[in-house]
């Protein structure tokens, strides 16, 4: 499932290549025929994520909402604008989410990720195929001018598979497949379901946020590993980011939230606001501190070298040793340490 900043980007893609351009909207699927008819001409006027969500505005007090759960993927074509505020840490272009990372390097070569999505092209489930217009290392190349990328030739682009949504302007294509909630909803329809979500570190006063996340910890007796995915609590927190953060905090996954100090709690607050940062910059979830030049290319190419623990059940902890626990916790995958986590 995509986590927090993933869907950011992904937010951030439709601000740059749809909002203020008419759309022409079906469903391929059939699925959406109703929603889509609603949404068919419109103009998106703003954009915005919340956690796992993605909330888009059209003209007409329209607004579509999308959750793509564990199946769903956006999958982009034709020409795509580069949004040039997303970028690592160092000022280095990070224009993809997992394969195809391009980081500037001594060599300008480009890294590729062994697995996963690519921002520019597609963002959500991992697929073993790829449809043949999206963005490939072959047809690959910025325009320095406009920021424009091409995804291929053909146009419109083929409907491979079902499309639950395919969202057009002139120039742009966003097809939707296997999304958990594709929904046409009123303003106050919207303001409920935001209202229901837990602080997003992207989204909001930072303060305000952080203060909710704290009371909503430690007023809970449950596992801090539960209540770090649940995202009335949180926005965004998948079980990637769950596992290295408690990891980094030192934390037993099944320690009560109302039992861990304040300012432990803070420290997880502050660590998430950081690593949704690098997320949405570099399209990693890189959540280990310090690498740098072939451990930083080593990490980014393979999601192995870039995790304390996570993915890595019966392999040493890379601090102590200990062998890494993977064990269910309310029917998803959690992996630690017993060794540093206790």
């Amino acid at each position: 499932m995509p986590e927090g900043h993933s869907v950011h980007r992904i937010a951030r893609q439709f601000a740059r290549n749809f909002v203020g351009r008419p759309v022409r909207a079906s469903s391929p699927q059939g699925r959406f025929a109703d929603g889509a008819a609603q949404l068919d001409g419109c103009t998106p006027t703003t954009v915005r994520a919340v956690g796992k969500q993605m909330f888009m505005e059209f003209d007409g007090d329209l607004w579509l909402r999308v959750h793509l759960g564990l199946y769903g993927a956006w999958d982009f074509a034709g020409e795509i604008l580069v949004d040039p505020t997303i970028a690592s840490a160092n000022g280095r272009m990070g224009q993809t989410n997992q394969r195809g990372t391009d980081l500037a390097t001594p060599d300008d070569a480009p890294i590729f990720d062994d697995a996963g999505e690519n921002s520019l092209a597609s963002i959500g489930a991992p697929r073993r195929t790829r449809v043949h217009v999206r963005m490939s290392e072959q047809t690959k190349g910025l325009d320095e001018a406009d920021g424009l990328e091409a995804a291929g030739s053909e146009w419109p682009p083929p409907v491979v598979g079902q499309v639950r949504l395919r969202l057009m302007t002139d120039v742009t294509c966003a097809d939707l497949r296997g999304p958990t909630a594709c929904v046409v909803e009123t303003p106050e329809q919207v303001a409920a379901v935001i209202a229901r979500l837990g602080p997003d570190p992207l989204v909001g006063d930072p303060r305000e946020n952080e203060e909710r996340f704290v009371q909503a910890v430690r007023r809970r007796n449950v596992a801090i590993g539960q209540l770090l995915m649940d995202q009335s609590v949180v926005s965004g927190i998948g079980n990637v980011y769950r596992a290295e953060m408690l990891f980094r905090a030192n934390l037993d996954p099944h320690t009560p939230g109302r039992a861990i100090p304040e300012e432990i709690v803070r420290g997880l607050w502050r660590d998430w606001v950081e690593l949704i940062r690098i997320g949405v910059e570099t399209g990693q979830m890189m959540t280990m501190d310090g690498l740098e030049g072939d451990e930083w290319r080593k990490a980014m190419a393979h999601r192995d070298d870039r995790h304390w623990v996570y993915h890595r059940a019966g392999l040493p902890c890379r601090v102590c040793g200990t062998e890494i626990v993977l064990e269910e916790m309310q029917a998803r995958k959690l992996y630690w340490c017993p060794q540093c986590q206790r």
